[in-house]
């Protein structure tokens, strides 16, 4: 999937471009944050980045109905993405994700000299090598397969299917998170329900999807990834046999141009996870409550019911 040297960079082949394409991406991302001081470069790029990797593949198969499928089912991941990145000011000049502030505080991380250590290995290579690896993995199998056959399959229909689903609740739970958050900062246009009032003493959501689950968006995200890793793990070689039996090879979900990618996202959203839990913990201490009664990620229902925090008002005579 990725060349091997300079010498074997072949410029016709969507696997190359992508992988120069990253590679610049990440180096772009290293020197800004040298230049800024902050580092949410790649979070910057995080929705854009996957969607210009399917676009080289769906562009180079002259638009195969496979190929083009899924780069369209990217792109309308990355704009919703990027609409929601934005409009909570991720663009804006000098704005940088709180959590990095944090991590760099870390003991282990305090030394100047192992904090570039991570900013050059984790922050700009890792993270941008991943989304090629989610994106670019299950378009190589749909590019190695274009053409063949010329209809969309069953297993196309269920990653869809899967993907738009995810996609949906990725959505719904993003926007309740919004419209929450601004209402509890008393934004103009959001006004405040009075059944959320527990919420806005506690300061954070536990109502609608976040009843069900602490992190439905996170859950949501890696749920996308691993829907369209399916396109490239049901067909797996492309040849004609039961699909069931790709959704259990081990193999497949293991491989690069497959699976390979959405299993290390999850395994990043494990970590990562718990890391932002550290935070909001010391901001509010009612998390505690609501950790012990709530899923993490998947949507479960509630394990107990949280205390009443606002106090009570007084009935008039």
């Amino acid at each position: 999937m990725f060349p091997t040297s300079i010498e074997s960079l072949d410029w016709g082949n969507p696997d190359h471009l992508v992988t120069v394409a990253c590679a610049a991406f990440a180096a772009w991302c290293l020197v800004a944050s040298w230049v800024t001081g902050t580092h949410s470069h790649v979070d910057r790029l995080w929705s854009i980045t996957p969607a210009v990797y399917a676009g080289v593949y769906a562009y180079i198969s002259a638009f195969d109905a496979r190929c083009t499928l899924m780069a369209s089912l990217v792109a309308v991941w990355g704009a919703r993405l990027t609409y929601n990145f934005a409009r909570k000011g991720g663009y804006s000049a000098g704005e940088q994700d709180y959590r990095w502030p944090v991590l760099q505080g870390l003991a282990l991380l305090g030394n100047p000299v192992a904090w570039q250590i991570f900013n050059v290995s984790f922050i700009a290579a890792y993270q941008h090598f991943l989304l090629l690896l989610i994106s670019a993995g299950p378009m190589s199998v749909a590019f190695a397969m274009r053409g063949t056959p010329l209809r969309l399959t069953g297993p196309d229909l269920i990653a869809t299917a899967c993907f738009i689903s995810f996609l949906a609740l990725e959505t719904a739970a993003d926007e309740q998170q919004w419209r929450f958050q601004n209402a509890k900062k008393e934004v103009k246009g959001f006004p405040r329900e009075r059944r959320a009032r527990d919420d806005y003493a506690r300061g954070f959501l536990t109502r609608g999807l976040f009843k069900f689950s602490r992190h439905p968006n996170f859950f949501a995200e890696q749920g996308i990834w691993v829907s369209f890793a399916l396109f490239a793990v049901l067909h797996g070689s492309g040849e004609d046999e039961n699909f069931i039996n790709g959704a259990f090879s081990r193999e497949r979900w293991l491989s690069p141009r497959g699976g390979l990618g959405a299993i290390l996202l999850v395994l990043l959203f494990q970590g990562s996870t718990r890391f932002t839990e550290s935070i909001t913990l010391k901001k509010y201490p009612a998390y505690a409550d609501y950790r012990k009664c709530t899923s993490q990620l998947v949507p479960l229902p509630p394990f107990g019911t949280m205390p009443p925090f606002a106090k009570p008002r007084k009935l008039r005579d």
